[in-house]
C-alpha cells in the first residue's frame, strides 16, 4: 500500500481544523489503518490539550536535530481500541507527534529558520526526511498534519509534502476572500506537483436551529432513525450554495460541508466524537470524509 499524506490548512484560525484532523486520524485508525497525526501548527499548537498529553520530547526537538523520531512519537493506539464500539474489531495503530506550546520554544522554531536561503532548503529537507522515516519505521498508511493558518513558512513546508490539502473554512467575508487569495497564490503551486486541494466547509448552518422551527434541536441521545430523519429533512442552506459557488470560482472540489453541532462546539472538551459517539451526525460526516480518502491496495 502507498502512504497518503493529508494536511489540514486554513486562511485563519478558529476553523476547527484540529478537531477535524484528530477525528479523521482516529477514524482511519479504527478502520485498521496505521496513522500518524502531526501537530505542525507550531505557532499555536493544541493537540497536547486535546489529548491531555504533555510529552517530555516534542516535534520541536526532532526538527531542531535534538531528538530521534522514536523519542517523539506517542503511541495512543490503546485509546482508539478502547473507544471502538465493537471489542472484537481489529484496529490499526495511531501515533501522535506533539508540538511544544511554550513561548520560548515557539520563538526558537521561528528564529531557527535562518535568514539564508540554504537554511530554508535544509529545513524542507528535514521535513522530507521525517516523512520518509515515519513511512519506513511505522509502516504508515496515512500521515495527517495539522498546520498553522495563513501563509507561513512551516505551513508551506507541511503543505509541500501533502498528497491532499483540506482548506478548512467557516463562512464569513474574511474566510471567503482569504480562501480565494490562497487558492490563487498558494494552492495552485502545489497542484502542479501532484497534490490535490479541497474545500472543507465547517460549522455550516443547518443543524443548530431554533426550537420553534420545524426541525427541533438534535442531541446525542436521539435514536439513529430519528436522527437520520431529522438530518435528511434539513434544507440546503445558503452557506452550502455559497460553498458550491466558491468551489467553482477557485477550481477546488468541495469535499465536505460539516454542519455546526452546538453540542460539540460549546462542550467543555470535545474528544474523538467519531469514536465515542459513532451515531452522532458529526461522526457520520467524518466517516464519509474518511471513506473518500481511503487508499486501496496496489
Amino acid at each position: 500500500m502507498t502512504t497518503r499524506s493529508i494536511a489540514f490548512h486554513s486562511y485563519k484560525g478558529g476553523t476547527g481544523k484540529t478537531t477535524l484532523a484528530a477525528n479523521l486520524a482516529a477514524k482511519l485508525a479504527s478502520e485498521g489503518y496505521n496513522v500518524t497525526l502531526l501537530d505542525l501548527d507550531v505557532y499555536a499548537p493544541s493537540l497536547q490539550v486535546y489529548f491531555d498529553y504533555y510529552p517530555e520530547t516534542w516535534l520541536n526537538d526532532l526538527l531542531s536535530g535534538n531528538a530521534k523520531l522514536s523519542e517523539v512519537m506517542v503511541d495512543i493506539s490503546s485509546t482508539v481500541s478502547k473507544l471502538v464500539a465493537d471489542p472484537g474489531k481489529k484496529t490499526g495503530k495511531l501515533w501522535v507527534g506533539f508540538s511544544n506550546p511554550q513561548k520560548e520554544e515557539i520563538y526558537k522554531m521561528e528564529g531557527g529558520i535562518g535568514k539564508q536561503k540554504n537554511d530554508k532548503i535544509e529545513f524542507l529537507r528535514k521535513f522530507i526526511q521525517v516523512r520518509e522515516e515515519i513511512i519506513d519505521r511505522y509502516d504508515c498508511d496515512y500521515i495527517i498534519v495539522d498546520t498553522s493558518p495563513g501563509v507561513r513558512y512551516w505551513s508551506i513546508n507541511a503543505l509541500a509534502l501533502a498528497d491532499a490539502i483540506f482548506l478548512t473554512l467557516k463562512f464569513g467575508d474574511l474566510d471567503i476572500e482569504g480562501t480565494r487569495k490562497m487558492a490563487t497564490d498558494l494552492y495552485n503551486s502545489f497542484t502542479r506537483f501532484g497534490a490535490k486541494s479541497y474545500l472543507l466547509l465547517n460549522r455550516v448552518a443547518g443543524y443548530c436551529v431554533p426550537e420553534s422551527s420545524q426541525a427541533p434541536h438534535l442531541h446525542i441521545h436521539h435514536d439513529k432513525q430519528e436522527m437520520t430523519r431529522m438530518i435528511s429533512s434539513l434544507p440546503v442552506t445558503d452557506e452550502q450554495e455559497i460553498g458550491k459557488t466558491l468551489s467553482e470560482q477557485v477550481g477546488m472540489d468541495l469535499i465536505s460541508a460539516v454542519p455546526c453541532y452546538c453540542d460539540i462546539q460549546f462542550s467543555r472538551k470535545e474528544f474523538l466524537t467519531v469514536l465515542e459517539h459513532p451515531e452522532h451526525p458529526f461522526a457520520k460526516q467524518l466517516e464519509k470524509l474518511a471513506m473518500s480518502q481511503q487508499i486501496k491496495s496496489d
